[in-house]
C-alpha cells in the first residue's frame, strides 16, 4: 500500500509540475503612453536561459529553462525546470519595432512600441 501511495504522490507531483510549466510565468500587460508593457515573473531563471520571440502579428513567445536541484529524498517537486508561454498581444507590432527587454530580480519586462499610436497634446 505504501508503494502505491508513493507512486501516486509521484504522479501528482509530475502533473502539478507539468501544469505549472504550461501556466507560468504569470503576466501583466498594460499600455503606458505609446508603449505596451509586458511583465512576466520568472524567478530562479538565468537571463541567458530565457528566450523571447515576437512576431509582427503580435504573438509573443517566452521560453525559459533551468536546472532544478534534486538532492536527497524528494517529497514535493513543483518548481518547473522549463516554461513556455505564448501570448497573443492586443496590438500589431511595427515591422521595425525597437523592442526592449530587461530581466531583473526574477522579473522580465518588455517594452513594445504600439503601431499607429500617437500622443495627443491637448491645449
Amino acid at each position: 500500500m505504501e508503494m502505491i501511495l508513493r507512486e501516486l504522490g509521484r504522479q501528482i507531483n509530475d502533473l502539478t509540475k507539468e501544469f505549472y510549466e504550461k501556466v507560468l510565468p504569470p503576466v501583466d500587460i498594460y499600455e503606458q503612453g505609446n508603449t505596451l508593457v509586458v511583465i512576466l515573473d520568472m524567478p530562479g531563471f538565468d537571463k541567458a536561459d530565457i528566450s523571447v520571440r515576437l512576431t509582427s502579428e503580435g504573438l509573443l513567445r517566452v521560453d525559459g529553462k533551468r536546472d532544478v536541484e534534486q538532492g536527497g529524498i524528494k517529497h514535493v517537486a513543483q518548481r518547473p525546470s522549463r516554461i513556455t508561454r505564448e501570448i497573443k498581444l492586443p496590438i500589431k507590432v511595427p515591422k521595425d519595432a525597437e523592442v526592449t527587454g530587461k530581466y531583473e530580480n526574477g522579473v522580465l519586462t518588455l517594452k513594445i512600441p504600439i503601431e499607429g499610436a500617437a500622443k495627443v497634446k491637448i491645449e
